[in-house]
């Protein structure tokens, strides 16, 4: 039986550094294009949640999503 590894603080920062690291070179170094970057993606995201949230049947999803308009 395989048991689930312990959450390594190191791993997830060494891959939050190649991430950022990445992000950056993306943006042809430019910390502030990334940062812009990043936030228009996230909005994306958000929106996408949302959408799928109001398509759920409210029956299917009993009460599971508290909804926010954003």
């Amino acid at each position: 039986m395989s048991q689930s590894a312990a959450p390594d603080p190191q791993a997830d920062a060494d891959r939050l550094e190649a991430a950022a690291d990445e992000a950056i070179a993306a943006c042809s170094g430019n910390v502030r294009d990334a940062l812009k970057a990043l936030i228009v993606a996230n909005e994306f995201l958000e929106s996408e949640v949302c959408e799928l949230m109001q398509a759920v049947s409210h029956a299917y999803a009993r009460g599971r999503f508290k909804t926010y308009s954003g």
